[in-house]
Formats: C-alpha cells, sequence, structure tokens
C-alpha cells in the first residue's frame, strides 16, 4: 500500500441508486490510478418506533440487513465490471447502524478520499445536491470527489482536469492534488483564475489592463512551484473577470475532472463550503473534487 494510505483508502459511499454505481466505478478507478484499498461504506439510519416515543432498535431489524446486504452486493458487481483487465484493489466493505451523515464524516477521518454520487435514493430533480453529500461536502476531514456521471457519458478520459485557483488555503491545497490527478492520468491541467468578482465597470483612477497583467502575474506564481514538481503536465491558463462559478462549469465542458478549495477569497476557518464551490459541486456534469 502506497503514499501512507489511512485504512479505507477511497472510500465510497454506497446506496444502490444509479448515482452510487456511478460512484463505485468513478471510486474504482481512483483507486487503481493510486494502488490504494477501496472500501464500499453502506449507512443504514435506526429504525425508530413508536412507542416509547422516540426509542431506536438497539441493533438492525432483519429486513434492514437483508436490504443492506444487497446494496454492499450490487456495489461489487459494480466495482468489479469497472476493474476490466486491471488487477482489482483491495477491496473492504462496511455496514454502519447510524445517523448517514456523522458516520460518514466520522469515517473521513480515515480515509484518503470520499467518493458519493451527486443524488441518492430519493432525491429530486438537479436543483439541489443530494442531502447526504451535501453534507459529506461541508464537514468531511478528507477531499469529497462528487460523481455526476449517472446522468449521462462519461467524460472522456483524455480530457484535461480544471482547477480553479484564487489563492485561498484551499486553493493551494486544491492545487496540489489537481497536479496530482493530472498527472496519474497524463493529461493537461487547465488553470482558471477569476481576478475580480465584480464585472469590469469604469471606475475613476483604476487601470483594468493593469489589474489583469498582476492577475496573470499571480496565476503564474501560485502555479510554478507545482509546475517544477510535475513537468509532465501541460498547464493552461485561463483568466477571466467576473461569476467564477459560471466560469468554471464552461470550463468543466471540455474537462475529466473539476477541482476546488471548499472556501473562496474571504472564506474562514469553520466557514461553510463556499458559493463557487457549492455551485460548481452541484451543477457540473463531470466529478467535482472538494478540496477542505
Amino acid at each position: 500500500m502506497t503514499q501512507g494510505a489511512k485504512k479505507y483508502g477511497v472510500l465510497v459511499c454506497v446506496d444502490g441508486s444509479a448515482a452510487s454505481d456511478a460512484a463505485v466505478a468513478w471510486g474504482t478507478r481512483e483507486a487503481l490510478l493510486r494502488d490504494l484499498p477501496i472500501t464500499l461504506v453502506h449507512a443504514v439510519p435506526p429504525v425508530v418506533v413508536g412507542w416509547p416515543v422516540g426509542q431506536l432498535y438497539a441493533d438492525m431489524p432483519e429486513w434492514q440487513q437483508d436490504s443492506a446486504k444487497h446494496v454492499i452486493d450490487q456495489a461489487r458487481k459494480t466495482l468489479n465490471a469497472s476493474v476490466g483487465s486491471s488487477a482489482p484493489p483491495e477491496i473492504h466493505t462496511e455496514t454502519v447502524y447510524s445517523a448517514i451523515v456523522p458516520a460518514l464524516v466520522e469515517a473521513s477521518n480515515d480515509a484518503r478520499m470520499i467518493v458519493a454520487g451527486s443524488q441518492g435514493l430519493g432525491a429530486v430533480g438537479r436543483l439541489l445536491l443530494g442531502s447526504v453529500t451535501a453534507g459529506l461536502v461541508h464537514y468531511a476531514h478528507c477531499p469529497v470527489a462528487v460523481i455526476h456521471s449517472a446522468e449521462g457519458a462519461a467524460p472522456d478520459p483524455g480530457a484535461p482536469v480544471v482547477l480553479g485557483v484564487d489563492g485561498s488555503p484551499a486553493s493551494e491545497d486544491a492545487t496540489a492534488l489537481a497536479f496530482d490527478e493530472a498527472s496519474r492520468r497524463g493529461v493537461g491541467l487547465v488553470a482558471v483564475h477569476v481576478w475580480s468578482d465584480v464585472g469590469v465597470f469604469p471606475i475613476l483612477g483604476m487601470d483594468w489592463h493593469d489589474r489583469e497583467i498582476q492577475a496573470a502575474e499571480t496565476l503564474a506564481e501560485r502555479l510554478a512551484g507545482w509546475q517544477d514538481r510535475y513537468p509532465d503536465v501541460r498547464i493552461e491558463r485561463k483568466l477571466f473577470c467576473d461569476k467564477p462559478s459560471e466560469w468554471l462549469l464552461k470550463e468543466s465542458e471540455r474537462a475529466q475532472l473539476v477541482v476546488v478549495g471548499s472556501r473562496g477569497r474571504g472564506g474562514f476557518p469553520g466557514m461553510l463550503l463556499g458559493s463557487v464551490s457549492s455551485a460548481v459541486a452541484q451543477s457540473a456534469r463531470v466529478p467535482v473534487l472538494v478540496v477542505r
């Protein structure tokens, strides 16, 4: 096992849905790329009985055990189908009888990455992330991959990785992961930097051309050290003004993966997921890695 892998390696949340199957397939490929074990985890919420009011079953009822076994078996079949001709990764399975989001957040302490479908069973439309996935991208202790591939064709494996760069600490961690992902896939990296969050409009005494030149210099400085570390990764720099999420989503249309930090400029420790990261994780049609 490499890279100082934690107990779970790549941890994939499974629930039997189509989005869950897409998460298993993507997580399997990620585990193979990184030579990590993969853990399929299914969390089962405790059953509340009517009397006494609010009492929980101490143990998982038999019908839930049967359902959990079916979910895990289905996930294993999807995993095996995703391996192809490669040697399979080390596989573990786990069923947790607990509140779903807290159980998965706790497990994320011991995972290199946690992978979840954008919608689970019972999700309504594309308007919001599934409640479990939203909880993970807000509170997990490791990078969270949000997988949307169940909604359409799988991303082109030759397409680039897109990175959102804003200079925040979370953005620095996202930069490190994005270079690593691009290098392992043998593809290019598109670094997107929005140098102003407001549109370009005339302000007395402000030279927007100079501001853009400064932004280009800043982006080059942010990428320089990583480019030296990953000389095999070809970098394409993109500078825009206004609405970072819209530009990232536009660039995602020709990408296989988008990597963003969990907080943007002005974020502070303990702050909930930044609006840009949230919008991209919610609306992109390719996998999104949110780095906390």
